[in-house]
């Protein structure tokens, strides 16, 4: 199987909270709708990623692993199958409180685990709902649900350009209108909605609640802090969010930075602010424009981000040692 850098046909929702920006922003080919979320990079069945470059163009990524998934992959990744999705979400409505069960307790509730977490790409402020207020138990939860008052016992967060916050499994939160976010999760989709703001959905009747499975998951104990903190590895690289299951660095591109795909895990690279070149071989080169993901497979070895403009550029991975010299560096 040749290795090279693949790209993808977005797979889009229609979810009745989504809004309109995403192909306008990103100069993508969609007809007018809503487009609630793109999901970028994927194994789901829910929605699948098609490659739509080089010599694996029209084959499913699921297709792609079943080729050579140690070479994409890499070998810090367990089993065959990608371990993430990587999605874009637009919201023009807030969506639903919600939780997702995981790892500990999604067996239980015959759902999959899902932890994630979101780097705002939005202009405007906005804000985000993630975690209980401190000391709210069960019972205060239950009797906020039944006098529809739930909102008053949820933590509020801003959501500002560059920011970040990590949603672990079992925290109870929501998106507010007008976020714009690349989110990075566990392959799953499994969510349980407990309250959806006396919406309908596209039949005109309200949507389907969740709400015995989700007090099944709800971590009431949860009184961590949501926001992300960016540590500092070097001038050009600053990792935003470190967990058991990805990392996300934030990347400053300036001309052009050499990073190695050295067999431990795939790399996942998006621009919200610019297109970027990626050069790798023997001098072989793919476009990739603004606000394309694009995923480096584990064994594609050295390679060069190149960019005509200053800008930043978001990279996931699992957990391998922080991007530093000389794995990343100016040239």
């Amino acid at each position: 199987m040749k290795i090279y850098p693949l790209k993808f046909k977005p797979v889009y929702k229609n979810y009745p909270w989504g809004n309109n920006r995403l192909p306008a922003l990103f100069n993508r080919e969609a007809p007018e709708g809503i487009y609630a979320e793109s999901w970028e990079v994927s194994t789901h069945h829910a929605g699948e990623s098609m490659v739509i470059n080089g010599p694996l163009a029209g084959m499913t990524l699921s297709e792609v692993l079943a080729l050579d998934s140690a070479a994409v992959l890499g070998s810090a990744v367990e089993g065959n199958d990608f371990p993430l999705l990587i999605k874009l979400i637009d919201a023009a409505q807030p969506l639903s409180v919600q939780v997702h069960p995981n790892n500990e307790n999604a067996a239980a509730v015959q759902g999959e685990p899902k932890t994630e977490m979101w780097y705002f790409l939005n202009e405007e402020p906005s804000q985000i709902y993630c975690g209980l207020k401190p000391g709210t138990t069960r019972d205060d939860f239950l009797s906020a649900m039944k006098n529809e008052t739930l909102e008053a016992v949820l933590r509020k967060l801003p959501a500002e350009k560059g920011g970040a916050v990590f949603v672990p499994g079992g925290c109870l939160h929501a998106i507010d209108a007008g976020c714009l976010i690349l989110e990075v999760q566990q392959n799953s989709n499994t969510t349980y909605r407990v309250y959806d703001w006396n919406r309908v959905g596209t039949d005109g009747r309200p949507r389907e609640m969740h709400v015995e499975k989700a007090l099944q998951v709800i971590d009431f104990n949860d009184t961590g802090d949501s926001i992300c903190h960016p540590v500092i590895v070097s001038d050009n690289v600053r990792t935003i969010c470190k967990s058991d299951f990805f990392v996300l660095n934030e990347l400053t591109i300036e001309g052009a930075m050499q990073l190695e795909a050295n067999g431990q895990s795939f790399h996942v690279l998006f621009s919200a602010e610019g297109s970027i070149e990626i050069e790798y071989g023997d001098g072989q080169t793919e476009h990739v424009p603004t606000g394309t993901s694009i995923l480096i497979p584990a064994l594609l070895g050295a390679y060069a981000i190149k960019s005509k403009a200053l800008l930043r550029v978001l990279h996931v991975s699992i957990d391998v040692p922080p991007l530093n010299s000389p794995l990343a560096h100016k040239n």
